[in-house]
Order: structure tokens, then sequence, then C-alpha cells
């Protein structure tokens, strides 16, 4: 039995990728984009990036933790104007990820460049505790 978490194993696709398969022509009537992530663990951190494209993240953008797991919430307000045609899309959505053994609450840093949200998480040493459970016979 793998002890990766599911959004490692190979056999589950990403959803987000499933949803953007669907097309473009479906989307305005489902809704808008999910939020697509790519995780890394490099030099003892953690490193989380979210396409957030056209948001104010002062404003739209919410990042929190809670129980080891890191959740990115986000509003987007778009309008279009064209000769007496207007057209406003609008969505909000939620990622959470479950932080990796040896995650550190302090020290979490999150910053947005360039349509990316980048939140690094510092990590300390991993304690791999294995605890022996006795099983108890039933008679």
């Amino acid at each position: 039995m793998s002890m990766l978490p599911a959004r490692h194993l190979p056999v589950l696709p990403d959803f987000a990728e499933l949803w953007n398969a669907i097309g473009p022509g479906l989307v305005p009537m489902l809704g808008s984009r999910l939020i697509r992530v790519e995780d890394t663990v490099d030099d003892g951190r953690y490193v989380i990036r979210a396409e957030l494209p056209g948001i104010d993240p002062a404003r739209d953008v919410e990042v929190s933790l809670h129980d080891g797991r890191l959740t990115i919430k986000a509003e987007r307000t778009e309008k279009h104007e064209e000769n007496r045609h207007s057209e406003f899309t609008y969505g909000s959505f939620v990622r959470t990820v479950v932080l990796p053994a040896g995650a550190q609450e302090e020290g979490i840093t999150a910053n947005y460049a360039k349509g990316i949200l980048t939140v690094t998480v510092p990590l300390g040493e991993q304690k791999e505790t294995v605890r022996r459970i006795e099983v108890a016979s039933g008679e």
C-alpha cells in the first residue's frame, strides 16, 4: 500500500486538467475555471504555485492554514465591453492542500506576481513515527 497522498498517485489525474479538457465552449455554462496548482519541495521548503491571473491579491485572495491544511481562496470579476455589448464573468474558487510532514506553520510566506501566487512553507525535520498497535483477540 502506498503512503503517498492521493494527489501524488499517478493513476489519479489532476481534476483541474480534466475540467480544462472539457473545452472552453462548456466552461461558461458550468462556471469559471478551477484553480490550477503545482507543488514542489525545494531546499527545505514546500512551494505551492497557483495560477490566479487577473486578480487583485490584496482584495481578492485569502490564504489560510488550519490543522495542517493550507487553503487558497480567490474571487474574480471581469467585465468586457464592445460596441453596445458587454459581458461579465465572476466566480470564486478554493483549493486546499495537505502540508507535508515536517511543515512549520511559522514562517509561511505568500507572494503574487504576474498572475501566479507562490506560497512557501519552511520544512523542518520529518519525524517518522511508527507505532505498533496491539491487536486484541475477540475471544
